[in-house]
Order: C-alpha cells, then sequence, then structure tokens
C-alpha cells in the first residue's frame, strides 16, 4: 500500500498588511489602562498576534485581520471604550463572485496551511447562486472512523489523467491483448491552470510549477522555457511539437485532432489535452473530440464559473453535469477525462464540481489570492499592482500555493469523510451524496406557492 499522501506545512506571514474584515475602533482618551484591558483576554489572541502590524497604527482604528468577530473584547471593556465595525476598505475587495470573505479566507489558508474557522457562527443565507446553489450531504459525519484528517480509515484523493480502456482482453496465451494507453496519476484532484489576466514573470512560473512538483501535481505553462520543468504540461500554440513531454494542451480549434495527432506520431506515450472553452456546444465538441481519440478535455469557463458567448449564461456546474452525462449516456464516460476549470475559489467548489461529473479541476485565480492578490484589477488597466505579484520571492511564493492547497486537500478529506466516500474518483458524478436547491425548490414549494418568477 503506498504511503499516505500528506502535504506539509508551515507559515508564511504576507509580506504586505493585509485588509481585515472588522476594526476596534478604540476610544483611547477615556482608556484608563488598567490591568484588566481585555485585550489581553481575546480568546484567539488577536491583538498579541498582531501587535507587530498595529505597532505603528496611527488611528483610533485597529482594523484586525484574524479577528473572528465574537465581541468579547467590546462587551467585556468596564469602561465600554470598544466598538466594533466592517472594514469599508474590505468591503472593497473582489466583486460578487470573488468575495471578501473568499479572498480573505484564501489570505489565511496560504498563510497558515489551516483551514479557516469562525468564531462568530454562520449567520447564513444557506442558499446562493452558482455553487452555493449545492448542498453536500453530510450524514456519515456521525461515523468517527471515517472523520477526514484524523479518521482511521484511509481516504484516497488520487485520481487519473489519460484515456482508460473500458475492458480487458486476453489473446490465448492468458496474456494482455490491448496496450493500455498512457496514464499519469496525481495525489490530489487539482492541477493548476493558466493565470487568466495577470501579469506573469518567469520568476512567478518557476515557483507556480515549483509547488506543482513538490505536490505532485502539474501545471499549465505558456511560457516555452519553463517547457522542460518536471510540473509542466506545455500549452501548444501553432506546430510546436512538445517530444519530451508526458502531457500537453492544445487550446481547441479546427484543426487541433490533426496537429495532435502530428505530435503523438513522435511522441506516442504523450497525453493530448484539449482546453475547450464552455459554450453551447461543448456537449456536442467534447462528444465529437473524444470520438476523435482525444484522451482528456479540459472544460474551462470565465474566471467567475459561467459559460462564455452564450445568451444564457450557465454556471459552471451544471455545463459540466451535461457534457458528463452525454457521455454517460453513450456508455464512454469512463474512456476520457474530465478537467474541470473556471470560478473555482474554494475547496467545496472543487469537490463540487466532481459530484457534478469532473474527475479533477484546474485552478488559477486562487494562485494568485494566495499570494496576496486583492482582484483589485489594476494590472488589466495597466496600472502598478500594488503588491508588485510579479516580482514575489520563490520560496515565499512556493510554500503559500503549497499552504493552501493543502488547506484544500484536509477540507476535502474532510467532507469526503462526512459523506462516508473513501475514493475521489467514486465521488465524480455522485449526485446522490448532494442535493440541488433548485430542485428542493420545485419539488417541496413550488406545490404549495408555485413556480418562481425568472427576472
Amino acid at each position: 500500500m503506498p504511503a499516505k499522501y500528506h502535504i506539509h506545512t508551515q507559515p508564511m506571514p504576507p509580506r504586505h498588511k493585509p485588509i481585515g474584515k472588522y476594526g476596534i475602533v478604540d476610544w483611547r482618551e477615556d482608556c484608563s489602562a488598567c490591568h484588566n484591558c481585555v485585550k489581553r483576554e481575546c480568546a484567539y489572541d488577536v491583538y498579541d498576534k498582531e501587535r507587530d502590524r498595529l505597532v505603528n497604527a496611527l488611528q483610533y482604528v485597529d482594523y484586525l485581520y484574524e479577528c473572528k468577530g465574537c465581541l468579547c473584547c467590546v462587551q467585556s471593556c468596564t469602561k465600554g471604550l470598544l466598538t466594533w465595525e466592517t472594514n469599508p476598505e474590505y468591503l472593497k475587495l473582489g466583486d460578487e463572485v470573488w468575495t471578501p470573505d473568499i479572498i480573505s479566507s484564501t489570505w489565511f489558508q496560504a498563510e497558515t496551511g489551516r483551514i479557516p474557522v469562525s468564531g462568530a457562527g454562520y449567520p447564513g443565507p444557506f442558499c446562493g447562486p452558482g455553487f452555493d446553489s449545492i448542498l453536500t450531504d453530510m450524514s456519515e459525519i456521525v461515523r468517527p472512523t471515517r472523520d477526514g484528517i484524523h479518521g482511521r480509515e484511509y481516504i484516497n484523493t488520487q485520481v487519473d489523467i489519460g484515456r482508460k480502456l473500458t475492458a480487458l482482453a486476453f489473446n490465448p496465451e492468458g496474456k494482455l491483448a490491448l496496450k493500455s494507453p498512457p496514464i499519469v496519476d496525481i495525489p490530489i484532484p487539482a492541477i493548476f491552470g493558466l493565470l487568466p489576466w495577470h501579469k506573469t514573470s518567469p520568476q512567478l512560473l518557476t515557483a507556480i510549477l515549483d509547488a506543482a512538483g513538490k505536490l505532485g501535481t502539474y501545471a499549465f505553462v505558456d511560457d516555452s522555457s519553463l517547457f522542460v520543468h518536471d510540473a509542466a504540461i506545455p500549452y501548444v500554440s501553432g506546430e510546436f511539437v512538445p517530444l519530451e513531454a508526458r502531457l500537453a494542451v492544445w487550446p481547441d480549434s479546427p484543426d487541433v485532432v490533426r496537429r495532435i495527432e502530428k505530435a503523438k506520431s513522435t511522441n506516442p506515450e504523450m497525453i493530448a489535452i484539449v482546453s475547450l472553452c464552455l459554450n453551447q456546444n461543448a456537449v456536442s465538441r467534447s462528444l465529437e473530440l473524444a470520438k476523435a481519440g482525444i484522451d482528456v478535455i479540459h472544460l474551462l469557463a470565465d474566471w467567475h464559473g459561467m459559460t462564455v458567448n452564450s445568451d444564457k449564461p450557465k454556471h459552471i456546474t451544471h455545463a459540466v453535469r451535461e457534457v458528463h452525462l452525454a457521455f454517460v449516456e453513450q456508455g464512454n464516460r469512463d474512456e476520457i477525462t474530465i478537467i474541470a476549470g473556471g470560478g473555482i475559489a474554494l475547496a467545496e467548489h472543487m469537490a463540487k464540481t466532481i459530484i457534478c461529473g469532473a474527475d479533477l479541476v484546474s485552478v488559477d485565480v486562487p494562485l494568485m489570492v494566495a499570494l496576496e492578490c486583492r482582484i483589485c484589477k489594476n494590472c488589466q488597466q495597466g496600472l502598478p499592482c500594488p503588491i508588485e505579484i510579479e516580482d514575489v520571492e520563490h520560496d515565499y511564493a512556493v510554500q503559500r500555493v503549497v499552504n493552501l492547497v493543502g488547506a484544500w486537500h484536509n477540507q476535502l478529506l474532510e467532507m469526503m469523510g462526512a459523506m462516508g466516500i473513501r475514493e475521489v474518483r467514486r465521488l465524480r458524478g455522485e449526485v446522490g451524496r448532494a442535493m440541488f436547491f433548485d430542485d428542493l425548490e420545485r419539488e417541496c414549494f413550488e406545490p404549495i406557492f408555485g413556480k418562481r418568477k425568472e427576472l
């Protein structure tokens, strides 16, 4: 039995002061500096942990990066000098999909490698658009032997990339009559995709590739000088043929099959991936590519997780499910590998995308957020990056990405343990372990209140 896969994380502090969610307004003119100051009694040691960040604070508002919003200090101050408020700068982070909470949570995971927790509880809502419309079934959470991270039962997160045989055939001598196609296995159901809109530099891409190699996975890369990296999946344009690559990815085009056949004629052990934009033709095109012998299909939504070039955009979960079910109906789903990417921001998104039919996911924007990106979009407008992300130090970048994936891996283990699934390959298409809010609403409330009106 192979050794249990474990990602070794270690703290990697941010280079810049993070934008905290909560602020404590401190009316210091009445402060008596008493020995019972509630700041020393913080249950999370937030004030002690952030002392270095607060030492040069000039305002009477302490924006606390790690504050959980438990309000203990506000309630316990004997003079009532502390007031709690939400940081307006925090609310300006990201957008409606990449919310401030997602960005802040990713920063925490990249810094610590730990699963984020909230001392203030979760006030709801319990459903929403996109990934939030899918609820996972955690009914097995009461079984302690399957407790995700610390459980005694091993939970396997390994997945295969490549075309697979659907049946075995043997010759009269009892030997395998068919040659197995090339296949690669990775210990986590995630690879790193191309960064959708950030400026990149060779040192940044090298750090991402080194992080991928440290994790045992791969990363798409479009810089030809880095194609020789062990963790690189060359992104091929034109007639270039990656002679030494185990995997390579081509953007979809009318002649992509011919180009791949040409590449495989010189490197038959290479696994070919076609990156296909998720649009209204994604189902028919995926079936066509699979019939032509393509090993792996990469379904790519936009960075908000929506289909592209469509009058009525669908969320990536719906689009991936349509492709998955089309293959199931044809009876050849197990032959190919489906990678889904775009809009995947949290560990739960990875699990939900796999439930909807993907074998694994590609991760892109979270890698940049792990390096303290604030999704300010300055780079899209040609303005300087406030955190100078192109100039990140190598070791810092590698560890931050490893920490993020380590936290995601632990959350996936927790989710699978709670769902009673010990093998991530079994999670693919397992909608019996999920509830879709649209279905629940249609079955439970529509007979009483009528059909919901589309706005």
